[in-house]
C-alpha cells in the first residue's frame, strides 16, 4: 500500500489519494437458497421472531468477513462519502430557462420526448390538459399502466395541466419542462399525497411538503402525473412487491422491471412519460434502467435534495432522473439540481450548467478492471464490448485499473444499507411486510457497531484508492455492465409475483457493478447498448453499460451518455428497439 498523496485543492472532504494493492476479483459464491411460497412465509415470520435464526442469517451472508481484512486497521472509519466540487468562478446567475437543453421532437428511441410536447403546445397541435386527460383515462383502465402508480390525485393533475395550458395560450411557457407529463417514485414527498416507500407503512413528512427536487419540476411547469411503485422499502432490485403489484417489464412481460425503481422504469419504458424520478440507494436507478432499456442518473453523494424527506439509507441513497433519451435525462438533471439553499450540503453545490464544466477539453479516458468487468455474462459481454469499441473510434483509450476488495466492498455497502433502513423501521412493523423484507430488516438489526464500522473503513479504503485512480487518470470514466445478467427472469411466475420470493444469490450478483457508485458517493449513469434473447416469451431484454466518474463528474457522464446515444439507436449494429409494450400517448388524445 502506497503512502497517501496530496488531496486535490479543489474540492471539500476530498479523500486522501492512495493507491491500495490488487487483492484479484472472483465472483461472490452463492451460498443462500432460493426460497418462496409458504416455506419463505414461515422463515420471515421466525427470523423476525427470534434472534437466534436472524444472526445465522448475518452471519450465513458473511458480513463478518470484514473483521479479517488487516488492512483495514489504516484507515478511520468513514461515514458520509460525500465529497463537493469547489468552482473556480462563481456563476452570475442560475440557469435561465432558455440555457436548459433542448431536443429534436422525437427521442432517438422513437419515444415522445420533453421537447415534442412542448412544439406539440406551442403550435397548439396538443394542450398539457388533453394529455394529462388522456394519461389519466389509459392508466385508469389499463391493468398494468394501473399497476406502476401507487396514487394519483385526479384534479390535482388536472389543475396543474390546466394552468400549464393557460399559459402556453399566453404564450408565457415558464421552461422546457412546461407541461411535460412526469411522475415521482414514491420515496419522496409531494404535497397532498401519502409517501409509504411502496409499502402498508407510512413515511409522509409531517409538515404537507413536497421534496425539493420534485418542486424544482413542478415550478419549471411539469406536470406530475402521479407517485410511483417501488419495491417495498427499496429492498431488493426486482420491484416484486406483493403488497402493492409488480409492474412487468414493457419490453417482456416474463421479465422484472428491476428495482427499486420499477414503476419509474415501468412508465418511462412504456410511453406514458418522458421522464420520471427515481431513487437509488444499490443501484435502483440503473439496474430498472438496464432492464427497460433505459437512461439513469445516479448523481454525486448530497447534489440533490429531497428536503423536507429524510431517506431511508441516508449515507447511501441517492435521487435521480430516468428518461428515454439523453436530451430528456440531462433537463430533467439540471432542473432537479438546482441548488438548496436550505440543505447544508446541496447548497454548496454550483449550479448544474453545460458550461459550469468543459468535458470536451478533459482526456477521454475509461478504466476498465478487467476481471470484475469480464465476470458477466456472455449476453452482456458481447453488445457491452461493441460500444466499447465505439467509445475508442471516438478517440477514447482504454486503461486497465484495478479496484481491490470488491466482494468485501459489496458485503459492507450492503451491511450498511440493511443497517440504515433496518434502522428506521420499527420491529412493531415488520409483521406488516412481506416476508423476505421481515427476513432482511431482522437480520439488518443483527449488525454489532464493531462491524458496521469496519465497513466504514472501507468505504474509507475504496474512497482512497479511487482519489488516487482519478488523480493519476484524469477525467477517467470507470466502465462496466450495468448489470452482470440481462434482466431478471420471473422464474416462478405467478406465484413469486403473489407471494413474493427470495433470491438472494441473484440480488447480489446484479448488484455486482452498481453498489460501488452508492458507497463511494461518485455519480454514475446507465445507457442502453445492446439487446440479449429472452428465457421466455416474445421479446429481446435490454442491456446497459455503466460509467462512474469522479465526484461531480456528471457533465462527463452526460457527454458520454449522449456518444453512446447516438451510437446504439442511429450507428449501432445490435438492434435496439422501443419497448413491445410502448403505448402511444398521442393517439389516445387523437382518438
Amino acid at each position: 500500500m502506497s503512502q497517501p498523496l496530496r488531496s486535490p485543492p479543489d474540492f471539500y472532504a476530498y479523500p486522501e489519494c492512495r493507491q491500495v494493492s490488487d487483492t484479484g476479483y472472483s465472483t461472490p459464491p452463492a451460498n443462500n437458497p432460493v426460497v418462496r411460497g409458504l416455506p419463505l412465509a414461515v422463515i420471515g415470520s421466525i427470523a423476525k421472531s427470534l434472534n437466534l435464526v436472524s444472526g445465522v442469517l448475518w452471519n450465513n451472508a458473511g458480513f463478518s468477513t470484514l473483521r479479517n481484512i488487516k488492512p483495514l486497521d489504516d484507515f478511520k472509519p468513514r461515514y458520509d462519502p460525500t465529497v463537493i466540487p469547489i468552482p473556480k468562478t462563481a456563476p452570475d446567475n442560475p440557469p435561465v430557462a432558455d440555457s436548459l437543453p433542448a431536443e429534436e421532437t422525437q427521442s432517438p428511441a422513437g419515444h415522445y420526448s420533453a421537447a415534442y410536447y412542448v412544439s406539440a403546445y406551442k403550435s397548439g397541435k396538443l394542450t398539457p390538459t388533453k394529455v394529462a386527460q388522456a394519461l389519466l383515462d389509459n392508466i385508469e383502465s389499463g391493468a398494468q399502466h394501473k399497476v406502476a402508480f401507487l396514487q394519483i390525485l385526479k384534479g390535482e393533475v388536472l389543475a396543474a395541466a390546466e394552468r400549464s395550458t393557460t399559459r402556453y395560450k399566453n404564450s408565457e411557457p415558464l421552461s422546457p419542462l412546461d407541461g411535460v407529463p412526469v411522475a415521482v417514485k414514491d420515496e419522496v414527498d409531494l404535497a397532498g399525497y401519502a409517501r409509504c416507500n411502496g409499502s402498508p407503512l407510512q413515511f409522509s413528512s409531517a409538515a404537507e411538503s413536497t421534496s425539493w427536487c420534485v418542486q424544482q419540476w413542478a415550478s419549471a411547469g411539469a406536470v406530475i402525473i402521479g407517485k410511483l411503485n417501488m419495491h417495498e422499502l427499496g429492498l431488493d432490485t426486482t420491484n416484486n412487491n406483493p403488497t402493492k403489484g409488480t409492474p412487468l417489464n414493457p419490453y417482456n412481460t416474463n421479465y422484472y422491471t428491476g428495482g427499486s425503481s420499477g414503476g419509474s422504469a415501468y412508465a418511462v419504458s412504456a410511453g406514458l412519460v418522458p421522464i420520471a424520478l427515481g431513487a437509488d440507494g444499490g443501484g435502483s436507478i440503473r439496474i430498472p434502467s438496464a432492464y427497460c432499456g433505459l437512461y439513469g442518473l445516479k448523481p454525486s453523494h448530497g447534489r440533490i435534495s429531497g428536503s423536507p424527506t429524510v431517506g431511508l439509507a441516508p449515507s447511501t441513497g441517492v435521487l435521480g432522473p430516468m428518461a428515454s433519451s439523453m436530451s430528456d435525462l440531462e433537463l430533467a438533471y439540471r432542473v432537479m439540481a438546482t441548488p438548496d439553499p436550505s440543505d447544508p450540503t446541496s447548497s454548496l453545490f454550483a449550479h448544474s450548467t453545460s458550461s459550469s464544466q468543459s468535458p470536451t477539453a478533459a482526456p477521454k479516458v475509461l478504466g476498465i478492471y478487467k476481471p470484475w468487468f469480464d465476470a458477466a455474462d456472455a449476453s452482456v459481454l458481447s453488445p457491452s464490448r461493441n460500444a466499447l469499441s465505439h467509445f475508442e473510434s471516438l478517440g477514447y483509450s482504454i486503461v486497465d485499473i484495478t479496484l481491490p476488495y470488491l466482494p468485501e466492498g459489496q458485503l459492507a455497502h450492503a451491511m450498511t444499507i440493511l443497517a440504515e433502513i433496518s434502522s428506521a423501521v420499527p420491529p412493531s412493523s415488520f409483521s406488516t411486510l412481506t416476508p423476505a423484507n421481515k427476513i432482511l430488516l431482522s437480520v439488518g438489526r443483527q449488525t454489532p457497531a464493531t462491524d458496521l464500522l469496519q465497513a466504514q473503513k472501507m468505504r474509507n479504503l475504496l474512497m482512497q484508492h479511487l482519489a488516487f485512480l482519478f488523480q493519476k487518470h484524469p477525467g477517467m470514466l470507470i466502465v462496466s455492465p450495468t448489470t452482470p445478467n440481462a434482466g431478471w427472469h420471473i422464474s416462478g411466475g405467478k406465484g413469486d409475483l403473489k407471494h413474493g420470493v427470495s433470491d438472494a444469490n441473484m440480488s447480489v450478483r446484479s448488484m455486482a457493478y452498481v453498489w460501488l457508485a452508492n458507497f463511494v458517493g461518485c455519480p454514475a449513469i446507465s445507457i442502453p447498448v445492446g439487446m440479449a434473447e429472452a428465457k421466455e416469451g416474445d421479446g429481446k431484454v435490454p442491456v446497459g453499460l455503466m460509467a462512474m466518474g469522479a465526484w461531480g463528474s456528471e457533465e462527463g457522464l452526460i457527454e458520454w451518455g449522449k456518444q453512446g446515444e447516438e451510437w446504439a439507436w442511429r450507428k449501432g449494429k445490435e438492434e435496439l428497439k422501443r419497448a413491445k409494450g410502448w403505448v402511444d400517448v398521442v393517439s389516445w388524445i387523437k382518438g
